[in-house]
């Protein structure tokens, strides 16, 4: 050890003492006096947190790998151990709100994901950007804001498959093959990924063709809308794999990780010239990009004149794995004014008892709702915030997933709730929520889907508990194209029988918003993809597409 390195271990071990002591993530050390003009950050713990904040990394939120670049965690997508990775610190903005305010998207998105992805040079982002958010998207702002009703609401579907996954999928297949080339990597890359409705379309949408992958998707067989599975199972595309589990979507999710976890299974594929990455959001390729969307929202309120920079913002937002309401919370703590983050569940509320209890318990009814993309028990993303709120303690965070896996359940301390109280949990019934698409209709005319009414119906009732008047972003997740069934009985009442094409016809009389391309696509085209398994054979399901077995 050389004598700068003692000194630092020395300076390093005295701070950690003094529970004053915190560092913020620009990298400066600050003394607790000057805390008031930072945002929360991490205690400082050791050498290599220190290290950390001027060399970016990433680390598995279990501690079984640590410094890897962004590119090398891209593309693995989940570590070995099982963990998730996390950047060693969260980065803050380094640009004014007022500037941004005259960023195009594009722009926006650039200044925020070169904090993350940092041994991406200016050129291959901007080239990953340029070729994600162009002409597949349907308006020049890629991610409008509506105003209805006093609410802002953050319309997410303008991709091309109407859901808000497309704006963190139509990028990463460029950033993952971006990362092949950057880490010499030969093998073909094998996107393997679980579905709740919209992952599923979106990654192949986005992977379709591209050369050097193959994507396999498993979605929950009579578990998403009849548009998300005709999306899926007519997809187009050589290297593109769709089966139906005969199970829920946690079943589907679960055993995807499994296959991640099968060491000889990779022996197997590596053997053959594969290997595995995910499109799903525990991949951090698809966390960043979704921060873009809510630093974007606040500049174009700040242009638009709904709000002074600096003012502060709620955000709500529909949400099952997590990792959408997740991205909000980077973006907090790059430094965006949000005052509270409003995370809404439908009845499979896991996420409501856990923020209101502190107990994290799976173990109850799994209810299949009208707003299926959250109908979800286990919120894999989770585990990001749980080790944010350890203090980026890897044991202990590796010690609650253990509890979750052994007993279902596990249960923070008061300390770590404390770290977590940005966040308000609500809920919303199927009839709320079909009441609440209903009153929007009703009075303003605009029409959302099964899970932004979710949103919508959390926020009103935290705004009436509350009587909070800050002005509040609705993540608006879906197009109502994609469960028109569900949004026209909600407005119009029982739609019988009634094909599900006639009823997109009269969803399209009744809001006066044409038929998206996607659906028009879906309309008369052919069935390509009709593979179905059981949850234990989904390995071998896998290994019988990509020819292992010949």
């Amino acid at each position: 050890m050389t004598a700068m390195e003692r000194q630092e271990n020395m300076q390093v071990s005295l701070l950690a003492q003094d529970s004053k002591v915190c560092y913020n993530p620009l990298g400066k050390i600050e003394n607790r006096k000057k805390k008031a003009s930072l945002k929360r950050g991490y205690y400082l713990k050791n050498r290599e947190d220190w290290l950390s904040m001027e060399n970016l990394s990433y680390q598995s939120t279990r501690g079984g790998e640590k410094g890897l670049t962004a590119s090398s965690a891209i593309l693995k997508g989940l570590a070995k151990d099982g963990g998730l990775y996390m950047p060693s610190v969260i980065p803050k903005l380094e640009i004014s709100a007022d500037k941004l305010a005259g960023m195009s998207y594009q722009e926006t998105a650039y200044e925020v994901m070169r904090l993350f992805l940092t041994d991406y040079t200016e050129e291959e982002l901007k080239y990953c950007i340029r070729s994600a958010y162009d002409s597949k998207f349907d308006t020049e702002d890629i991610a409008p804001l509506r105003e209805a009703d006093g609410v802002y609401y953050l319309e997410l579907f303008h991709g091309s498959t109407i859901a808000f996954k497309d704006m963190a999928l139509s990028i990463l297949p460029y950033l993952m093959t971006t990362a092949a080339k950057k880490n010499h990597v030969e093998n073909e890359i094998v996107i393997l990924t679980a579905t709740s409705g919209d992952t599923g379309k979106a990654a192949m949408a986005g992977f379709a063709d591209v050369p050097g992958t193959r994507i396999i998707v498993f979605y929950p067989k009579g578990g998403v809308s009849r548009v998300q599975e005709l999306q899926m199972v007519t997809q187009k595309g050589d290297n593109t794999a769709v089966v139906a589990i005969h199970g829920n979507f946690d079943d589907a999710q679960t055993g995807v990780k499994k296959i991640f976890g099968d060491q000889d299974f990779g022996k197997r594929l590596a053997e053959r010239g594969f290997q595995l990455s995910s499109a799903n959001s525990i991949n951090i390729g698809r966390l960043v990009p979704q921060v873009v969307y809510y630093v974007y929202a606040y500049a174009r309120l700040v242009r638009d004149g709904k709000i002074m920079a600096g003012d502060e913002i709620n955000i709500t937002v529909p949400t099952g794995n997590f990792g959408n309401i997740l991205a909000a919370y980077f973006a907090k703590q790059m430094g965006l004014p949000v005052k509270t983050l409003i995370c809404a569940s439908n009845d499979n509320k896991v996420l409501y008892d856990f923020f209101k209890t502190g107990v994290y318990d799976k173990k109850r009814e799994f209810i299949l709702t009208s707003s299926p993309s959250m109908d979800i028990l286990i919120s894999s993303n989770l585990e990001r915030l749980i080790y944010m709120s350890t203090g980026m303690d890897a044991e202990a965070n590796k010690k609650l997933m253990a509890e979750l896996a052994g007993t279902g359940a596990y249960t923070v301390s008061e300390d770590m709730k404390s770290k977590m109280a940005d966040f308000k949990g609500g809920y919303a019934t199927e009839a709320e929520n079909g009441k609440e698409i209903k009153r929007l209709f009703d009075k303003t005319g605009y029409m959302i889907d099964t899970h932004t009414g979710v949103a919508s119906a959390v926020y009103q009732k935290y705004k009436a508990e509350t009587k909070d008047v800050v002005p509040t972003v609705i993540a608006s997740t879906a197009s109502p194209y994609k469960f028109s069934h569900s949004v026209m009985e909600a407005v119009f009442g029982d739609q019988g029988d009634k094909d599900e094409f006639a009823i997109i016809d009269d969803l399209c009389a009744a809001s006066k918003v044409a038929v998206p391309r996607a659906v028009e696509e879906i309309r008369n085209a052919r069935i390509r993809h009709k593979r179905e398994c059981d949850v234990d054979s989904m390995e071998e399901t896998v290994a019988e597409i990509l020819g292992l077995q010949a």
